[in-house]
């Protein structure tokens, strides 16, 4: 279909990449449904849209159940009547990162929101992008799901690796389909979740990596390409960094 997209879930809307997202998505024009835990850092970022009430819809939910996921899709679907673009941004990292401490309670939580919330996501959107023939699917996944990485640690790690798997395995099942999925693998951010680290990260470092808008910038990219094209994965990192 060449048809533009009018609609998109956005996870994770509340701060950071998500937010940002939203507001770049708003900004062409989108219906967005914002989904997060926090329903009043829902509220802010709506707010920040600057749009009609009806052009953005809060849709407090945790993506690590699968239920409410599924409840969150068809409150969503009825409102919007279609979703054309899923953002599966919610992710989540621990204090506590090297596998001599890294405790069975935290491995879950990473791999409950980072792996198996996109997993959820995917069961109750993706029905709705097959009958239609057409969506897209994006994963804003980590520079650690292409290199592991001690910084993010062993969890973060492999639940990015996995996150990438589903993506890029999305992408080759349905492309017949007319679904496109692409993996972005971000470096390092200037998010909340940098709060995270074991070592705080200075200011003039938060300054010179990625910002929220960066990351924006390349969804927005993704849903402006005509659906005969797609991205599988995209690297963006922050240009004082090495990557190769």
């Amino acid at each position: 279909m060449s048809r533009k997209p009018e609609t998109a879930v956005v996870t994770g809307a509340g701060s950071g990449i998500g937010r940002g997202v939203a507001q770049a998505l708003a900004g062409m024009g989108l219906r967005v449904a914002l989904v997060g835990r926090d329903r009043g850092k829902l509220e802010a970022t709506k707010a920040l849209l600057g749009v009609a009430d009806d052009r953005a819809i809060v849709a407090p939910c945790d993506v690590a159940d699968g239920s409410a996921v599924q409840a969150m899709a068809t409150e969503v679907e009825s409102a919007f009547g279609a979703i054309d673009v899923l953002i599966c941004n919610a992710g989540t990292n621990v204090r506590n990162r090297a596998l001599d401490v890294l405790t069975p309670e935290d491995w879950d939580t990473l791999i409950q929101t980072n792996l198996t919330g996109p997993f959820n996501l995917l069961r109750a959107i993706l029905p709705g992008m097959r009958a239609r023939k057409d969506g897209l699917v994006v994963q804003v996944c980590s520079i650690a799901g292409v290199r592991a990485s001690v910084l993010g640690g062993a969890g973060y790690s492999a639940s990015k690796f996995g996150q990438a798997g589903l993506g890029m395995t999305l992408g080759r099942e349905c492309r017949q389909e007319g679904i496109r999925s692409t993996v972005i693998y971000p470096g390092e951010v200037n998010t909340p979740i940098l709060d995270a680290r074991p070592v705080p990260v200075p200011a003039e470092r938060k300054a010179a990596i990625l910002q929220p808008e960066d990351v924006a910038a390349a969804v927005k990219f993704l849903v402006e390409l005509h659906p005969r094209a797609r991205v599988p994965e995209l690297v963006i990192t922050p240009t004082v960094d090495d990557f190769y």
